[in-house]
């Protein structure tokens, strides 16, 4: 039994020698051979390497990014961006803008006057110069779609801020 395992174990060596020797990659050489054979081409040069600029950081000349000075030409145009505190309030200023609710307008002669509906649902005739908000928000203009306004926020720093708002008309979907 021994020696007819050691003869089907030659066999099949014999047979796995031959099967791996045999030539069946003619396709696959003439292909590669012809693939390159048209291509004519350059390839681009490397681009210059530029020498960098030499930069001496002096931190001393430089303002302290972290100070709490300002110059007095800031401060007082910061100061003049302060809303009056002391100035009675309206109506509408004890709601968010956000809660407001523009939801028509009315034109007398060359006036615009815009209807604002407020959350506890009344509804207030409003016009150029009145305040809506809880941001100090001024009405600067209104039209038959949208009423303008100015608001006066504190920023980050403590300081007042102005941004523009809008207030646009909702029409019957947005409700």
């Amino acid at each position: 039994m021994n020696d007819q395992f050691r003869f089907w174990v030659v066999v099949m060596m014999v047979m796995f020698a031959t099967a791996c020797s045999q030539e069946g990659y003619e396709d696959l050489e003439s292909f590669v051979r012809e693939s390159g054979a048209g291509l004519k081409g350059k390839v681009n040069p490397l681009p210059e390497i530029k020498p960098l600029e030499h930069f001496v950081y002096q931190a001393f000349e430089i303002p302290d990014p972290f100070s709490n000075r300002r110059n007095k030409r800031e401060k007082s145009d910061r100061d003049e961006l302060q809303p009056d505190l002391k100035r009675p309030k309206e109506a509408l200023e004890s709601f968010p803008l956000e809660n407001l609710a523009m939801v028509g307008s009315l034109r007398r002669g060359k006036y615009v006057f815009a209807l604002v509906k407020a959350p506890d649902n009344s509804v207030h005739r409003v016009k150029a110069g009145n305040y809506l908000g809880q941001n100090f928000g001024l009405i600067t203009g209104v039209s038959e779609e949208e009423v303008k306004l100015r608001e006066i926020t504190k920023g980050s720093t403590d300081e007042w801020v102005e941004r523009a708002s809008v207030l646009m008309l909702q029409t019957q979907e947005q409700k």
